[in-house]
């Protein structure tokens, strides 16, 4: 290109032929004066047209979803008719993941909560000398609303994302294409005992969380506003009726399953390298909450119009 800018020609035509290709393939082609220019760079697109591609990019994500969803079903239909690739083996080792050593922090943190709401409503009710009634709040609350939904909130951070990394690092490894190789369902080997697992560990560990923070609340009531224990005890056994018991673990068991599902969809979507399975992870936590409030919300209103 310099010697073309001062007028000059390199001739090659009496160098060896190795040289000489070396060196063609190695030179700028020339231009003419009929080559087109470069096209310019396009606008960048308008807010109308970043909507319209996030809204449909959001709605393949939910299709994809939905699909994943089916063929959990699927997978679920097999396994009742007992020709599942799940094994037992797998199953124990996810209850044991799930459960177990998910027991201190869901005993700190639902304990902390008892704490809370049972000092911020005693607060409240001693000014009408009803201090009698913090086993009620305490008790009903914890046990119907807010054990659930902080033990499903505790799980989607600690088990669903180790979900997605799991599963995102067996994508990316070609663990899971190894699978389907060899004939082997993933969502019946991989997925199924996650989401079993995560069903039933999830009203074990809120029951366990509500009675922690019952007993944490009762140490706030005794303790700071002199609230007789046997009086604490009686009332929160009265208050604690079978519908709340049940909404509360039927709560559980929905989050449990929808932190599964999050968990497993994202780690199986994730691409092939470190970054993918990194933002993968970040992105099951997040849905599984988004699905977790958002699936309380609607119960909450469904039981209330129902009237449990």
């Amino acid at each position: 290109s310099a010697l073309a800018g001062d007028g000059r020609r390199l001739e090659l035509d009496s160098l060896p032929p190795g040289l000489r290709q070396i060196l063609t393939l190695a030179l700028p082609a020339p231009t003419t004066a009929g080559t087109p220019a470069p096209p310019a760079a396009q606008p960048a697109p308008g807010w109308l047209t970043r909507v319209g591609r996030r809204s449909h990019d959001a709605w393949d994500e939910a299709l994809r979803t939905l699909r994943f969803v089916g063929e959990l079903l699927l997978a679920l239909g097999t396994l009742l008719r007992g020709r599942s690739d799940l094994r037992a083996s797998d199953l124990a080792w996810q209850f044991e993941q799930c459960g177990p050593r998910s027991v201190p922090i869901v005993s700190l943190v639902c304990g902390l909560v008892g704490l809370i709401v049972a000092y911020m409503g005693a607060v409240q009710l001693a000014r009408f000398g009803a201090q009698i009634f913090i086993a009620d709040l305490v008790t009903i609350g914890v046990v119907r609303e807010i054990g659930p939904l902080i033990t499903a909130v505790i799980l989607s951070g600690r088990v669903g994302a180790a979900f997605a990394a799991q599963l995102g690092s067996m994508v990316a490894n070609e663990e899971v294409d190894a699978l389907r190789t060899l004939g082997i369902d993933p969502l019946g080997h991989l997925v199924l005992p996650r989401v079993l697992a995560l069903a039933v560990v999830t009203p074990l560990l809120a029951a366990y969380g509500a009675l922690v923070a019952m007993v944490m609340g009762g140490l706030v009531a005794v303790g700071i506003f002199g609230v007789e224990p046997l009086a604490y005890l009686d009332n929160s056994l009265r208050s604690l009726a079978f519908e709340h018991v049940a909404i509360g673990l039927l709560k559980a068991a929905v989050y449990g399953v929808l932190i599964a599902i999050a968990g497993c969809r994202q780690g199986l979507a994730a691409g092939r390298s470190a970054q993918a399975v990194g933002a993968a992870t970040t992105k099951s936590v997040v849905q599984s909450i988004v699905w977790i409030v958002v699936a309380a919300s609607a119960l909450t209103v469904m039981f209330q119009r129902l009237g449990w």
